[in-house]
């Protein structure tokens, strides 16, 4: 009475799959947007010929507020021990905005100049941290000039006419003055 249906499969086409799945995954890559790091946003100085004597700059002691981290990852401002620091925004905001007033601290803004040295031994994290605390109190003085926060400052787009005549006014007579000196190696020197 009944009869028994032959059911016929058809085999899938795998070609078609893969090359959907290939195109889905192209589109994607093409459309996501991954966030960048941007890293560390320094100058390095040019190179120098070994035949030509490094380049001395004449600066007044008055002037330049030494950042020193040690072997043992403590950190000093000038002869002074900081125990966090949160402490080193502040002290370099004292230092570059002194204007004269102290005699201890900077003649003025475009005279101040932050060095920063550090051992070999020095974790990199800890020289991230504190070159962030010194760049984040110059920009917290640059949003300040213009009334903005240092983070609205940094995200001040320079290539709209109106916000870079605000980004140059902050910066004008006021540079972001850092050195970073070449690292010691307390090693080679207890070797000696």
């Amino acid at each position: 009475m009944f009869r028994k249906r032959v059911r016929v499969s058809h085999p899938l086409n795998a070609g078609t799959m893969a090359d959907i799945a290939f195109l889905l995954l192209i589109f994607f890559l093409v459309t996501a947007t991954i966030d960048a790091d941007r890293g560390l946003t320094l100058l390095l100085p040019p190179k120098i010929a070994s035949d030509e004597p490094p380049v001395q700059v004449e600066k007044s002691q008055r002037n330049i507020l030494k950042v020193v981290i040690n072997e043992k990852d403590q950190l000093f401002v000038g002869e002074e021990q900081i125990e966090a620091i949160s402490q080193l925004k502040a002290s370099v905001k004292e230092f570059v905005l002194n204007n004269g007033k102290n005699p201890h601290l900077s003649d003025s803004p475009k005279e101040a100049l932050v060095t920063l040295k550090t051992d070999k031994n020095t974790r990199y994290a800890l020289y991230i941290a504190v070159l962030d605390q010194i760049q984040g109190a110059y920009y917290e003085m640059y949003g300040e000039r213009v009334g903005l926060t240092a983070e609205a400052f940094r995200k001040l787009d320079r290539r709209n006419p109106h916000t870079r005549k605000r980004y140059e006014a902050a910066r004008k007579d006021f540079p972001m003055n850092i050195a970073i000196i070449e690292p010691t190696n307390t090693e080679a020197n207890e070797a000696r």
